[in-house]
């Protein structure tokens, strides 16, 4: 992530956008299959120039109101639109406070309270910070749960694990993506692109596609060796006092199989603990 990363965001969302989606009307063949500079700047009512500045990195600080057309013209999300403020620093925040690594311990207890509820604290790079027993439980198939990125490429019970783990893959890297703007220039996240990058094809595909994604509320769809299928509905909480930290807490649907499940889950967690 360097001073390129404005005009890389917009080169991808520019080669997404069809002239057909953006109302663009064209005739004869196209060599690309997304819009053309001129398109956006057009759409944008920018100067052609000023845009192609844009792209190639020589201009980087568009003023708001420019920011807005380009929007518009991109047809991108609250996400993404927050995304491109932050890469042209056009936020009060966009030179970010770096998130705590340490998990405050009256945190700790309190997700330590819900032994029948997986929980966990992940920062914006999507590191685990501090897990409570069942969400030990339910990470036990990987060989390490440091990292829900690191996890989901590099480690093969990801694709195990995961039922559908290309959208899994598409979610995760477009997570990241709203790290990257945050901090684009954050050593532990370009450390663990780098990473991987250099171990996951895929991971590079995605990672040059600049989707920019905060958490959904879509299920999670899990599978464990130990108890099977899981459907699991989540919140996630943004901790007080502790910048980038969020409490992801897992859910069962009472009374369905996944709830049988993660209880049966819960009492062999317990039951081995309880033996070792």
């Amino acid at each position: 992530m360097g001073s390129g990363e404005l005009g890389a965001f917009l080169r991808a969302r520019r080669a997404g956008r069809t002239p057909e989606e953006a109302g663009v009307l064209y005739s004869g063949r196209r060599k690309v299959p997304g819009l053309r500079r001129e398109e956006v700047a057009v759409l944008a009512g920018v100067n052609a120039d000023y845009y192609t500045r844009l792209e190639q990195g020589r201009e980087t600080h568009p003023s708001p109101q420019v920011l807005d057309a380009l929007c518009r013209a991109l047809d991108l999300d609250p996400d993404a639109r927050e995304h491109l403020y932050r890469l042209a620093g056009a936020t009060p925040d966009a030179t970010p406070t770096p998130s705590p690594r340490t998990v405050r311990p009256e945190l700790r207890q309190l997700m330590d309270g819900y032994p029948h509820t997986p929980a966990f604290v992940i920062d914006p790079i999507l590191d685990v910070l501090a897990t409570n027993a069942l969400a030990d439980a339910l990470f036990s198939p990987f060989s390490v749960a440091d990292n829900l990125a690191r996890m989901t490429f590099l480690d093969p019970a990801g694709k195990r694990f995961y039922a559908r783990w290309d959208w899994t893959a598409q979610a995760t890297v477009a997570n990241l993506r709203v790290a990257a703007g945050f901090g684009a220039h954050d050593s532990g996240l370009r450390a663990l692109v780098t990473e991987l990058g250099e171990g996951s094809a895929r991971f590079r595909e995605l990672w040059e596609t600049h989707q920019v994604r905060g958490k959904t509320r879509e299920p999670k769809h899990l599978v464990h060796p130990d108890v099977g299928p899981l459907t699991l509905t989540y919140q996630a909480f943004d901790v007080r006092g502790a910048p980038g930290q969020q409490l992801i807490i897992y859910h069962a649907e009472p009374a369905t199989p996944s709830a049988h499940a993660l209880a049966l889950l819960s009492s062999l967690h317990a039951t081995r603990a309880a033996d070792a």
